[in-house]
């Protein structure tokens, strides 16, 4: 039996996901706050719904995919919420990333009225999207994760079940430590370079051929040499991200202080307005405080 697919969320990462789901032959129910983020999925033969509930009651599997934890609250227990129109045997999977903690409140809350939930969060960013490519940090039951995963299989590539739910919104924070941290190094490591009077294109080249060579250092440093900013994974998105973990670790009682410093900067460039470029930005702050602007 073909399972019925709805898709909550059509921004830069949710739209290309949805649009997928729909090539490989699923049918689609779609929700969005802005009516034109809909659009492209309905010309291409997905079915609009009015509100969530809307989308739960038409649908077997739903997929959100919106910006922080109070969206993914709304969009579930909300007025006209998830809650209201899903039922048993029905599978929520939040793409969302958002707070671990609240997670596990949300699946008990789902698991009540006979929900099952996996958190999903992604890594790959916009062209991971569109590319169907993207990497799946996935939380929940190994039954519930079996039942979705060849929906995981059109929409990304590296698809991993991490452990019990909120494991996959753990290991984002994860990945989020490692990526703020990686990019603020480069970033540093590019202004050291060039303060004593070394090209840091020569320097990236290499560095990525020895153990210092990494994703960030490859993607990242070359935009950082090119000045190109232009967002595959914006600094306001990174700023939340980086609250979460911070949070998080607060609740748990746990220093971060590697993640706390390199959320100062992802800060500062929200903070001066740049929020809608991409994180490694940064670059462009390190080079303000080396005097190297």
């Amino acid at each position: 039996m073909t399972e019925r697919i709805g898709y909550i969320g059509l921004g830069i990462m949710g739209r290309p996901a949805a649009v997928n789901l729909l090539r490989a032959g699923h049918p689609l129910w779609v929700w969005a706050r802005r009516a034109e983020s809909m659009r492209p999925l309905i010309d291409a033969g997905a079915s609009a719904c009015s509100d969530p509930a809307a989308v739960a009651r038409q649908t077997d599997i739903l997929f959100i995919n919106v910006s922080d934890t109070p969206d993914v609250e709304q969009v579930l227990f909300g007025d006209n919420g998830v809650i209201h129109g899903a039922g048993a045997g029905k599978v929520v999977v939040d793409m969302s990333t958002v707070s671990p903690i609240a997670t596990r409140e949300w699946a008990a809350r789902l698991e009540g009225a006979g929900v099952e939930m996996l958190d999903a969060p992604v890594s790959g960013g916009e062209q991971g999207a569109v590319a169907g490519s993207l990497s799946f940090m996935v939380g929940g039951k190994t039954a519930v994760f079996e039942r979705v995963r060849p929906l995981f299989e059109v929409m990304g590539k590296n698809i991993v079940r991490c452990g019990e739910i909120g494991a996959g919104q753990v290991t984002k924070a994860c990945n989020q430590i490692v990526i703020s941290q990686a990019i603020a190094a480069v970033g540093e490591a590019f202004v050291f370079a060039r303060r004593n009077g070394v090209d840091p294109a020569r320097v990236r080249e290499a560095l990525l051929g020895g153990f210092a060579a990494s994703r960030v250092l490859e993607a990242h440093g070359k935009r950082m040499l090119e000045h190109d900013f232009a967002p595959g994974f914006k600094a306001r998105l990174h700023c939340k991200d980086m609250r979460i973990v911070l949070e998080t670790a607060a609740q748990l009682g746990i220093g971060v202080p590697g993640a706390a410093l390199a959320t100062q900067y992802v800060n500062a460039l929200v903070g001066a307005g740049d929020g809608e470029l991409d994180s490694s930005a940064i670059y462009r702050l390190q080079e303000l405080a080396a005097a190297l602007s």
